[in-house]
């Protein structure tokens, strides 16, 4: 219950400032009065006895006035509400970033004190702590989300995070490995990882889509992938975005590491990338924190997130001259816009022979027959 100010314009388009009454009513139900004084302080004075006399009827029963809940309490709600409306993936993924970054900070206050500059502190303390600004804005869309809820709900005036500047993006989430490192990085892996880090170079797929991608997506003969769907928390789903749904070209020093990891897991005809246990990988983090960090570590170099494949294979492309076009689909952005918006500074003029910098420079440890893509 409280009082505030609200400017009105009386019908000579003069603006003038009358003091409002904010509470809710013995039903629960929010209410927004005035108290029909312009503000001045023997007004303010008169309002306080109107809300002390409203206070005094609240305590003896008469008002009940409903309770604002703490950010946790309203959180469980606000996911719970949207269940229905996001993938399982991404429900988790959202739960997730609350409880590691959000609740520690936020959680125990009441949902209508947090100010615009509780989201600032927020983000600037997520950056200081070495997040990415691109993973910085996906938390902040977690807490939006459940604040617009709250704003539909009547229990706050206005949405903080609204009322905030976004974490503005920029090069350091573009880290990309170049070709001298992505060659020492192969030689330095084997087997299943040396081939999983091979696609991820050398398609631009996301982690996800390669855990799940089957033997039946890869069309040997015509030198393609279809890619269908993608893999997360040990649940399958449909790509990213619509346009993530594509057909993509095997290029010819990818060849010889998925003809090695044919004669791995071929046989099964099931997952291209299988566990110790001939099963799909639950998720990219058993890779990631197991050959991915002791590869990097074994070369000698700083360590870049695995997603950094993805922007390796679309700058050294765009780096040696191939289409954007060609580069955007591949990625499955929606429009080669997409694609300047990230890597416009990386792009030279166009080469003939797609893929063909890349020939002798890569190489399988066991250089199976490819005889599969030419049959």
């Amino acid at each position: 219950m409280k009082l505030y100010l609200k400017k009105v314009k009386n019908s000579k388009g003069k603006v003038k400032e009358w003091i409002w009454l904010d509470f809710y009513d013995k039903n629960g139900k929010r209410q927004r009065k005035s108290l029909r004084l312009e503000n001045s302080k023997e007004n303010w004075k008169k309002a306080e006895l109107i809300r002390a006399n409203l206070l005094l009827q609240k305590k003896n029963g008469e008002i009940i006035e409903k309770q604002i809940p703490t950010l946790d309490e309203y959180a469980k709600k606000s996911f719970n509400m949207n269940k229905g409306n996001r993938s399982e993936t991404t429900q988790y993924g959202y739960e997730v970033a609350y409880k590691k970054r959000i609740s520690p900070e936020l959680g125990h206050r009441k949902i209508d004190t947090i100010k615009p500059s509780d989201i600032k502190l927020l983000q600037s303390d997520l950056i200081e702590i070495g997040l990415s600004p691109r993973r910085v804005k996906n938390i902040r869309s977690v807490l939006n989300g459940i604040l617009s809820d709250a704003l539909t709900d009547e229990l706050i005036e206005k949405n903080p995070v609204s009322l905030t500047k976004v974490v503005k993006l920029n090069d350091t989430d573009i880290d990309p490995f170049s070709v001298p490192e992505i060659s020492l990085i192969l030689e330095n892996s084997e087997g299943q990882s040396r081939n999983f880090f091979a696609l991820g170079f050398l398609t631009g797929m996301r982690s996800g889509e390669m855990i799940g991608l089957k033997w039946s997506d890869i069309d040997f003969f015509k030198s393609e992938i279809s890619i269908d769907r993608t893999r997360k928390m040990g649940v399958e789903s449909d790509p990213k975005t619509k346009y993530s749904k594509r057909t993509i070209d095997v290029l010819d020093s990818l060849k010889p590491f998925l003809s090695d990891q044919y004669n791995l897991t071929g046989k099964y005809d099931s997952y291209v990338f299988l566990n110790s246990k001939n099963e799909p990988f639950h998720d990219i983090r058993r890779i990631r924190d197991n050959a991915w960090r002791k590869t990097l570590k074994k070369c000698k170099l700083k360590y870049r997130t695995i997603y950094q494949t993805r922007h390796s294979f679309a700058t050294m492309m765009l780096g040696n001259g191939e289409d954007i076009l060609w580069v955007s689909n591949t990625l499955g952005h929606k429009n080669a816009s997409i694609t300047l918006e990230y890597y416009a500074r990386y792009i030279k003029t166009k080469d003939k022979n797609r893929g063909s910098f890349l020939d002798g420079k890569l190489s399988s440890k066991d250089n199976k027959s490819v005889e599969q893509f030419t049959a």
